[in-house]
């Protein structure tokens, strides 16, 4: 949700061409790191997965 309105926002003041506020910028940058460290995360765990022979199912 909060991402959401983060790109909302980037996205209305590149259309108004006006600077994104230091707040609005920050939360983005932190975010796309939250983002990324989830992905890398189950990315390590899926390939601990196959490493050890575990099978999963969904």
């Amino acid at each position: 949700m909060l991402l959401s309105f983060v790109l909302a926002g980037a996205t209305r003041n590149r259309k108004l061409a006006r600077a994104n506020p230091p707040m609005l910028t920050y939360v983005g940058y932190v975010l796309f790191g939250v983002t990324c460290g989830i992905a890398v995360a189950a990315g390590g765990y899926a390939a601990w997965g196959l490493a050890n022979g575990a099978v999963t199912a969904i």
